[in-house]
């Protein structure tokens, strides 16, 4: 009788898909800081997926995907909340 582990997700994986989605529900600085930790776990979420038992590797890739679009978003909102303070500066 042989028992087979299943592999799972690393738990990097996992915290890098979760923080790049909260990048883009957050303010500028915010979704800067969570884009960052997506980036940050989702890259040793791809370099855990590469051992045997450990999976996540595609979610791991996406959450960096996710994280680098996350930081141009939180860029184009501090720009357009300058924009709008500066507007409003005029007013």
């Amino acid at each position: 009788m042989t028992i087979e582990n299943k592999a799972s997700f690393s738990i990097p994986s996992i915290l890098a898909i979760f923080a790049a989605i909260l990048s883009f529900n957050v303010g500028a600085i915010l979704g800067l800081v969570f884009a960052a930790l997506a980036l940050i776990f989702g890259a040793l979420g791809i370099f855990l997926s590469l051992a045997p038992g450990k999976r996540g590797g595609g979610l791991s890739i996406l959450a960096v995907v996710l994280s680098v679009i996350g930081v141009i978003a939180a860029i184009i909102k501090a720009i357009i909340k300058a924009i709008i303070k500066a507007i409003m500066w005029f007013f």
